[in-house]
């Protein structure tokens, strides 16, 4: 059986293990609950591109009791905002370019 790790931690032991203890306190404490912030999770992970990372946080959310359809709009928001900062990040440039 592999050591289950995280390689950053057997690299970094200190610092390492500062940000797998910050990972799992943001996931478990806090003002939000577990489904909010899962879904928060997976709506970032799938902008930043992490497929792994997508397909934990849609079953933690979907185990913490979001339905199939609160899951694909949370996608679907993180996407649509996606799409607004590709047309709003050099918006002078593409004004002074396109008019």
């Amino acid at each position: 059986m592999s050591d289950p790790t995280k390689w950053f931690v057997q690299n970094s032991p200190e610092l390492g293990q500062l940000f797998a203890d910050f990972y799992e306190g943001c996931k478990e404490k806090g003002a939000l609950d577990k489904k909010t912030k899962e879904l928060l999770m997976a709506s970032l992970a799938c902008v930043f591109r992490c497929p792994h990372c997508v397909e934990e946080h849609i079953k933690g959310a979907l185990d913490a009791g979001a339905s199939k359809q609160e899951v694909t709009e949370a996608l679907l928001i993180a996407a649509v905002e996606g799409a607004g900062t590709q047309l709003a990040w050099k918006k002078e440039t593409f004004m002074k370019l396109l008019g």
